[in-house]
C-alpha cells in the first residue's frame, strides 16, 4: 500500500481498511442469522474473535497511518502539538526506567530533551503503537494519548472492550467453552463497528482540521 502523503490518501487508506473489516463482521452476522442451532453456536464464538481481531487491527493500522501521514510532512516538533515531542522521547524514557543509566547519561538525555524542539518529526517509532496483542481499555487509552485523541467519547465502551471483546476472546482463544447468546449478536457486531468508526473519525478530523499542529 502506498504512503499517506496527502489528506485524501490518508482518508482513503483508513476508509478502505475499515470497510473490509466492517463487511466481514456484517457477513458473519448474516451467516449467524441464517444458520441452524449448532452453526449459530459455533459462529457466535467466531464472531467474538473476529470482532476483537478487527478492533485491534484497525486501531493499530489507523493510528500508524495517522502518525505516518504527519511524519511524511516533516514538520519541526515546535510546529506540532506538544504530544509529538513527548512521543519522540517516550521510548527513550521507557529504556531509561529499565536500565541503570549513569548520572552522565541521564544529564545527556535531559540536555537532549531541552534542545530538540527544532528537530523534525520524520519517522514513526513502531513501539508507540503497541496493542500488546491484548487491546484492553488501558492499552487503548495509551494509544489515544500518543495520537492526541480524547478518551472521553470511548468511556462508555470500557466494559464492552474489556469484557465483551477481550475477556471473551481470550477465553475462546484458550479453548474454554464460553457460549455467546444469540441475543448478544447485535451488541457485539454493532458496538465493534461503532468503536472502529469513532476512532477512525477522530483521526480523520485531526488530519482534515490539522489540529495536530501547534496552537
Amino acid at each position: 500500500m502506498s504512503k499517506p502523503y496527502s489528506e485524501d490518501d490518508f482518508s482513503a487508506q483508513i476508509t478502505e481498511d475499515r470497510n473490509w473489516r466492517m463487511k466481514e463482521i456484517s457477513d458473519l452476522k448474516s451467516a449467524i442469522r441464517q444458520g441452524d442451532g449448532r452453526a449459530k453456536r459455533v459462529l457466535l464464538r467466531a464472531l467474538v474473535t473476529i470482532c476483537y481481531a478487527h478492533w485491534e487491527g484497525y486501531v493499530r493500522f489507523a493510528a500508524k497511518k495517522y502518525l505516518e501521514h504527519i511524519a511524511l510532512r516533516k514538520f519541526q516538533y515546535s510546529q506540532l502539538g506538544p504530544q509529538f515531542f513527548k512521543n519522540f522521547f517516550l521510548p527513550r524514557l521507557a529504556l531509561a526506567t529499565t536500565s541503570k543509566l549513569s548520572i552522565t547519561e541521564r544529564c545527556s538525555l535531559v540536555e537532549e530533551i531541552l534542545n530538540s524542539s527544532d528537530r523534525r518529526f520524520s519517522r514513526v517509532n513502531d513501539d508507540l503503537i503497541n496493542t500488546k496483542s491484548n487491546l484492553n481499555f488501558d492499552v487503548f487509552s495509551d494509544i489515544c494519548i500518543v495520537c492526541s485523541v480524547p478518551i472521553e467519547p470511548f468511556l462508555d465502551w470500557k466494559t464492552f472492550i474489556d469484557v465483551v471483546l477481550l475477556k471473551r476472546r481470550n477465553a475462546i482463544a484458550h479453548g474454554e467453552e464460553t457460549l455467546i447468546a444469540v441475543d448478544d449478536l447485535d451488541e457485539v457486531a454493532n458496538e465493534t463497528i461503532s468503536l472502529i468508526r469513532t476512532f477512525g473519525d477522530a483521526l480523520e478530523n485531526h488530519v482534515v482540521l490539522q489540529t495536530y499542529k501547534a496552537r
